[in-house]
């Protein structure tokens, strides 16, 4: 825990079960992006993508709302990529 990837400080880790990212960037409030898994049968689970912001003032909340579509489509693409490269075997995958 504590550790920092781009813009986010992990916050919480459970092996397998969750992540949780507590946002660095200056925003008129707090935020928060949490990955879980959810064991659906032995061989598929499903991946969880939740985003949590705190606004700070009327401020926070037209910053939020007004870039809701665009958060939407960044957090769309995530986590698109992270479910197909979880869908590619381990001795085919690539680093990029």
């Amino acid at each position: 825990m504590g550790d920092t990837l781009d813009f986010w400080r992990v916050e919480s880790v459970s092996p397998d079960k969750l992540l949780r990212l507590r946002a660095e960037m200056k925003l008129p409030g707090n935020g928060w992006l949490q990955f879980q898994t959810e064991k659906i049968s032995a061989t598929t689970s499903r991946l969880i993508q939740t985003v949590y912001f705190a606004p700070k003032g009327l401020f926070g909340f037209i910053y939020w709302y007004a870039l809701y579509p665009i958060h939407s489509l960044l957090l769309q693409g995530t986590i698109s990529n992270i479910a197909r490269s979880s869908e590619t075997p381990n001795d085919q995958s690539t680093s990029r």
